[in-house]
């Protein structure tokens, strides 16, 4: 049965639904489609435009995008449109089967197997690019597997993309490290052009007292491999941001009391509002305003903070004097935000912008001649459809780069004939 809401869509002529993705989704030709009964061209469109939609369809912040600016919403009635998306893309990426494209002769390199390098792998394998993906994980998925918990994705969908990788002759090395057991420099000298897409996977320390105890957790290592962790009751999750979401709702679902504090309050949560919710309704407790300043052996030193704003209009926090109080914990999960790793440029590190990421010119190009950047290496710690739109600025970069090079070198080749 088709899903009622399509039918409410009023198939703007200039969708503010679409003006609002990312990735530009060209929502009232895909809900016209579905109507129609026509959902293999609609998979189609949705897939060429973002391989990833069956992913961003299920944990895309709905509210910030596409859900957020519905027309409908002067009307309290938004159209539910990632919920026909995911009926749609899902149903594609089982059935589709990429052709192998003709080759052109290039080769490029990704390192990083998560969103950004799954996007561009496909994108790359279409157009007959020899593309090869690293990554230091073992599969193909990076946060989509390691990251985000399986209640939240299936990771049978890393698989599936892994599959449509390998049919358009895409290779994937996994198990080794970039910047280590091999440099930048040597991808530059066996690779046409290189894409750098790893995720922030650096974890923000608190740089308090007593944070390298044993039972103090980074809540991004503790998420990629939940049941390796030794968790003890009650648990204490420092964070306000989607880490500590996935991390609090994964503790709970190991039987384990489980709260979530915070320094600033709800509204300045940094966190998708559906899963702040979601971690409420599976039992987690919320504390805002409230800061740690030191980790003890069975407990947490908090302090009470309020919160103001500075000159340019950002929300500060301030720690209000004598309000230390003690607070039991068995085992605490830090999730005070996340950082990239700029080790993997080893010593070829680029120029670098006010924010301490790889600064760009068009098409995403770093100041290392054909190495280019998308993903948390250029915007930060961001969302999964973000990370897709700015992988295809880079795919984009990177064809219009090698084509000059191509067309160059013909015209050399011509002039030396002639």
């Amino acid at each position: 049965m088709k899903n009622q809401e399509a039918m409410r869509c009023l198939l703007c002529r200039n969708a503010r639904c679409t003006a609002a993705c990312p990735v530009g989704t060209d929502v009232p030709a895909c809900q016209k489609l579905y109507r129609e009964d026509r959902l293999e061209e609609a998979g189609r469109i949705l897939f060429e435009n973002n391989p990833l939609s069956a992913v961003t369809s299920r944990i895309c912040e709905w509210k910030k995008f596409c859900y957020g600016a519905c027309v409908l919403n002067a009307k309290k009635a938004p159209i539910r449109w990632h919920e026909i998306e995911e009926e749609i893309s899902t149903a594609w990426l089982h059935s589709c089967h990429p052709m192998l494209p003709s080759p052109l002769g290039l080769r490029v390199a990704i390192v990083g197997a998560g969103p950004v390098g799954i996007a561009a792998g496909i994108w790359l394998g279409e157009a007959g690019y020899d593309v090869t993906i690293f990554d230091d994980h073992e599969e193909i998925g990076g946060v989509l597997r390691y990251g985000i918990p399986p209640f939240r994705l299936d990771r049978s969908l890393c698989s599936e993309y892994a599959r449509v990788l390998e049919e358009l002759g895409v290779r994937f090395e996994g198990n080794i490290h970039i910047g280590t057991e091999r440099s930048i420099s040597q991808l530059r000298d066996d690779y046409d052009a290189v894409l750098i897409g790893c995720g922030a996977a650096s974890q923000n320390a608190l740089n308090i007292p007593g944070e390298r105890m044993p039972h103090v957790h980074y809540a991004i290592d503790y998420l990629e491999a939940p049941e390796s962790v030794q968790l003890r009751n009650p648990v204490i999750v420092i964070g306000g941001g989607n880490v500590a979401m996935d991390a609090c709702r994964t503790a709970v679902r190991q039987g384990l009391h489980t709260s979530v504090y915070y320094r600033k309050t709800f509204e300045n949560m940094p966190a998708n509002p559906d899963e702040v919710e979601a971690a409420r309704q599976d039992g987690v407790s919320f504390h805002v305003f409230e800061t740690p300043v030191e980790v003890r052996g069975h407990s947490v030193i908090f302090c009470t903070c309020e919160n103001y704003t500075d000159i340019s209009g950002r929300v500060m926090t301030h720690v209000l004097e004598g309000t230390e109080h003690e607070v039991e914990c068995g085992s605490l999960l830090i999730a005070a935000g996340e950082t990239v790793d700029l080790s993997v440029f080893g010593v070829d590190l680029p120029e670098l912008d006010g924010h301490h990421l790889p600064a760009v010119s068009a098409g995403n190009e770093t100041s290392i001649p054909g190495v280019f950047v998308a993903g948390d290496f250029l915007l930060g710690a961001r969302t999964v459809v973000e990370a897709v739109a700015s992988a295809r600025i880079a795919v984009r970069g990177i064809r219009a780069s090698l084509e000059r090079g191509t067309e160059n070198e013909s015209a050399g080749e011509k002039q030396t004939g002639d």
